[in-house]
């Protein structure tokens, strides 16, 4: 019978395995210094949206930099199958998949009232029965307002308050907009966009734009929705109060589950998947992949969404990332916000006397 036991390793061989876990760990490296924007001191970095998120909003600790108010919910996806041929990815196969989410406010003030924006968003992680997760943050625009991270935060700081006033410059966000003609299509929108009554009558959307691939290596690009089943969408009215939403979602689901259908629209040669300030032709063809169902809500504070990093790029096999700017700055962005204030969460919570509820 033959010896079972290896050779011993030479020292050629050891010099090998040292080489190999080397360079694995030099990728690593590399690949945090330029999501943290070490390689380049004159590239925008993550701590400076950040940064300006908090000069514009103020700094609330243990809350989200921006999307500070919401409210967790619980539920599932129920996928029908349609999608199978375009991902491989078994969050589209015919079967429930867990969901937690989170619906918000995109401000970075916690305590904004409702009818502050006319903006909703929702946050979603698909928990894959393979152990991989589908993370995805939509909000209720169609379009983004701009294309590149850079005039984002330009964006950004022409809405920082001016000290001796404490609100922005009236003539700095004008003067953006018109030294930035791609913000043209959210300004039409936002010309007619009133805040809802509610979150369950919202359509979000993906925004950027993703690939889905199937086995055999073939991609297609797509935008995705979720749309809502509920159809008794108005807008709210002047004496709705500060929380409605929340009291609204609250109502809704002690009569039963809320329901949207996730519709993935597929775009043809030559629509922009890199620029998510531009949208697609109407008329695009769309696959409705299944239905979202949310059954409950728990408070942010305390429920599973808090600590859920929503980084649209956490990705299963069988959806990937385009090369959209936007995507890469919002998962380093999200990031550095998620370091700030989960540490200020543990903070809050060794300082916080017995029985006091914690962030």
């Amino acid at each position: 019978m033959p010896d079972p036991t290896p050779p011993p390793l030479t020292l050629f061989d050891k010099a090998l395995r040292l080489l190999g876990i080397a360079a694995i760990l030099a990728v690593a490296v590399a690949a945090f210094a330029y999501v943290s924007g070490r390689l380049d001191p004159e590239r925008l970095k993550p701590r400076d949206l950040v940064n300006a998120l908090q000069t514009n909003n103020g700094v609330h600790p243990g809350y989200r930099r921006n999307h500070a108010k919401g409210v967790c919910v619980i539920g599932y996806f129920e996928g029908n199958g349609q999608l199978q041929g375009l991902s491989s990815s078994p969050v589209f196969a015919q079967g429930r998949t867990p969901v937690v989410g989170r619906f918000a406010l995109p401000s970075g003030n916690p305590y904004a009232p409702d009818t502050s924006v006319p903006l909703r968003s929702f946050a979603l992680r698909f928990s894959l029965a393979n152990g991989q997760q589908w993370r995805t943050g939509m909000n209720s625009m169609p379009v983004f307002p701009v294309g590149t991270p850079q005039a984002f935060y330009a964006m950004l700081k022409a809405g920082t308050p001016d000290p001796a006033t404490g609100k922005p410059k009236p003539d700095a966000m004008p003067a953006f907009f018109a030294s930035h003609p791609e913000t043209g299509p959210f300004l039409a929108w936002v010309k007619g966009a009133k805040p809802s009554a509610s979150y369950a009558t919202e359509t979000y959307n993906s925004i950027n734009a993703f690939y889905l691939s199937n086995a055999d290596g073939q991609r297609q690009a797509v935008r995705w929705a979720v749309v809502p089943q509920a159809t008794d969408s108005t807008p709210a009215g002047p004496d709705a109060g500060a929380d409605f939403l929340q009291a609204d979602l609250a109502q809704r689901l002690a009569g039963g589950p809320l329901r949207w259908t996730l519709r993935m629209t597929l775009a043809e040669p030559g629509d922009p998947v890199d620029d998510a300030s531009k949208a697609w032709p109407a008329g695009r063809k769309t696959v409705d992949a299944g239905t979202l169902v949310v059954e409950r809500m728990q408070p942010q504070i305390s429920g599973q969404c808090r600590d859920i990093n929503y980084d649209p790029t956490i990705l299963p096999s069988g959806i990937e990332a385009s090369n959209d700017p936007l995507l890469a700055a919002r998962s380093a962005a999200y990031a550095s916000s998620y370091l700030r204030r989960t540490s200020e969460v543990d903070q809050l919570s060794a300082n916080a006397p017995a029985g006091e509820a914690k962030p």
